[in-house]
């Protein structure tokens, strides 16, 4: 009998890229795609995706709902609650290119929206905190409908195909952004269906990721404790939750959250003086369950930036390099040079060393 992915062990692969201009220069797709064309390998066609930050600029004060929907009458469910707590601006099938590489692909549509603001005042929360749950309440009680992208000024684009196939899919090169992450999936241990493929995005924070988190489990209860639900089948979906509940509802800096996800071992800390011991001490404890096991390496898109890291101990790749106001990173050296041949600098960082790249204030 026929062995289906997500039944058999397939070694890990997977890939990731992303580009950034510190001057919030805007770029089209085109790059970020051609770097994926030399980890072709390191997928095998069960999921690809893009992010691009800085996409809507004509619409940059409104959320950007990105669904999946299995069938019209799921999106019509969908978008009558939708109706009931948002103001929906403009509403469309998101553009693709019908080429014989992508197939059953599902509905496709994007909605720029603003909570309505007597339901928002009724419930006594903010905006982000509103889309959050809204995001939540689709992705687990609409069945068939899927949210994979929520932020404002950005987007997520993913299917089951190669990176490069699902870019062109995606005309991405119709797009401008001032950060593009890239991925191609080569799954372990769970199924390769759209909603699967990365990048996972809620509200403004994106997550790519190669690796395997062996932590998993303990992540997920910890998280859906606080009202987020797991529901696309891949352990990465729980690293974008993390993120968002430390940097947003925490109030975590990015350095911060990089010692939860990638917390140095006891016996470093020791190391550090008091106040930095102390500081490392509180974190590991009151964040244990959310220091993530296993290896990977991820890159995580925000507002006005990218953070790369990787586990502590390294066991998977990733490399830096610049070009004037470019910064790029990736899983191999090729991947940089196919966008940018002249990068300079170029270095693997440490693992738990968090790469930090923020777009100039104002160039956004």
């Amino acid at each position: 009998m026929k062995q289906l992915e997500g039944q058999v062990r397939i070694p890990s692969g997977c890939a990731i890229s992303a580009v950034i201009s510190k001057e919030g220069r805007r770029m089209t797709g085109e790059k970020i795609i051609g770097s994926m064309k030399p980890m072709h390998d390191r997928s095998n066609g069960l999921g690809g995706g893009f992010a691009g930050y800085g996409i809507y600029p004509e619409y940059k004060d409104l959320f950007a709902l990105h669904l999946f929907f299995r069938d019209k009458p799921t999106r019509l469910e969908c978008e009558a609650y939708l109706r009931e707590v948002l103001e929906i601006v403009k509403a469309e099938i998101i553009p693709t290119r019908k080429i014989p590489q992508i197939t059953d692909e599902p509905i496709i549509r994007r909605y720029f929206v603003t909570p309505l603001r007597s339901v928002l005042a009724s419930m006594q929360l903010d905006e982000k905190e509103f889309i959050a749950r809204i995001v939540m309440h689709i992705n687990t009680s609409i069945d068939g409908a899927y949210v994979f992208s929520s932020g404002k000024n950005m987007g997520a684009f993913k299917a089951v195909g190669f990176p490069e196939d699902v870019g062109v899919f995606y005309r991405l090169d119709e797009y401008e952004a001032y950060a593009w992450t890239a991925h191609g999936r080569y799954p372990t241990n769970t199924p390769g269906w759209w909603g699967g493929a990365h990048p996972f995005a809620l509200l403004d924070c994106s997550v790519v990721h190669n690796g395997e988190i062996s932590s998993y489990d303990a992540n997920r209860r910890f998280i859906e404790m606080y009202g987020y639900k797991c529901t696309l089948q891949t352990d990465t979906e729980v690293i974008t939750y993390i993120a968002d509940y430390l940097l947003r509802r925490q109030g975590l800096t990015l350095e911060e959250t990089a010692e939860v996800i990638a917390a140095p071992f006891w016996s470093t800390i020791d190391r550090y003086g008091p106040e930095k011991r102390e500081q490392l001490t509180y974190l590991r404890t009151v964040y244990a369950s959310l220091l993530v096991t296993g290896p990977f390496s991820i890159v995580l898109g925000f507002e006005g930036g990218l953070m790369a890291l990787n586990d502590r101990l390294k066991l998977r790749s990733m490399v830096v390099a610049e070009k004037e106001d470019l910064v790029f990173i990736a899983s191999e050296e090729a991947a940089i040079r196919a966008m940018e041949p002249a990068a300079e600098n170029l270095y693997a960082p440490a693992g738990g060393e968090p790469v930090i790249v923020r777009v100039r204030e104002g160039a956004y």
